[in-house]
């Protein structure tokens, strides 16, 4: 039995181990996740007009987080392999901050979460940012990437202090 202070992928040993979902139910599983990467305005300038010597960089992350939600399980140990239903990523210039916001909703309908998988969506589309843009600016930060909210499953929906 589990609740709250429980480590879920350690057994009653501590030893770690995935952990059993066979007898929840099948629901609709829905989460969301947000990240920001802040940069030089010189480099946010070369983002947003498409002049990056590596191409479309908000195209090419797009599609880069995409594949990480899907790939979540190859990357992190101890996550189930999930058939997702649905990945959207969206990204939100800044000039302001000069900064990129992304933001990513992944779903699925089974039996856990998709949490780690929009958690990963928006990483990998911020590290592809970074990727692409390193030549002229390594000094990009990564930051604030954390779950926005949660929903299906038993312990029902979740929203993150605003």
């Amino acid at each position: 039995m589990t609740n709250d202070t429980n480590l879920t992928h350690f057994d009653s040993a501590g030893q770690a181990h995935m952990v059993d979902v066979g007898a929840k139910a099948d629901t609709q599983r829905v989460a969301v996740a947000a990240g920001t990467i802040r940069m030089k305005p010189d480099t946010l300038t070369l983002i947003v007009s498409g002049n990056a010597k590596k191409g479309d960089v908000l195209g090419i992350a797009r599609i880069a987080a995409i594949m990480g939600a899907k790939r979540t399980s190859d990357l992190i140990p101890l996550c189930h392999p999930l058939a997702l239903t649905r990945v959207t990523v969206d990204f939100d210039v800044d000039q302001p901050a000069s900064s990129v916001h992304c933001r990513a909703q992944v779903e699925t309908f089974g039996k856990t979460g998709v949490e780690m998988e929009a958690l990963t969506a928006v990483q990998i589309g911020l590290l592809t940012i970074y990727d692409m843009c390193k030549a002229v600016d390594r000094g990009m930060v990564m930051t604030n990437v954390r779950v926005l909210e949660k929903h299906g499953g038993k312990s029902g929906d979740w929203l993150a202090a605003v």
